[in-house]
């Protein structure tokens, strides 16, 4: 795949992200249910994480420090689901 077609493909991801971000900011404004908070900063870093790497003109991903971004983003998402599901005192 050619460098225009990356990113374009990017630049769709990161703004796919980025709405899904806003989605749950609106739900999270609603409900002030922390686990909505979680998924638009996870969703908005997954966002980030794309726009840099179009930045840098990434092409493919070869050592293990390209995937720190997402695993921060995962990390979020499965630190929300723990926080929702544990019992409340």
């Amino acid at each position: 795949m050619n460098g225009l077609a990356n990113s374009f493909i990017n630049g769709a991801i990161a703004m796919a992200c980025m709405a899904i971000g806003f989605f749950f900011l609106k739900f999270w404004k609603t409900t002030r249910d922390r686990l909505f908070a979680f998924f638009a900063l996870a969703f908005w870093m997954l966002a980030l994480d794309r726009i840099v790497v179009d930045i840098v003109g990434q092409t493919e991903t070869s050592s293990p420090e390209e995937y720190l971004p997402r695993l921060g983003a995962f990390l979020v998402i499965i630190v929300a689901i723990i926080e929702k599901n544990r019992k409340k005192s």
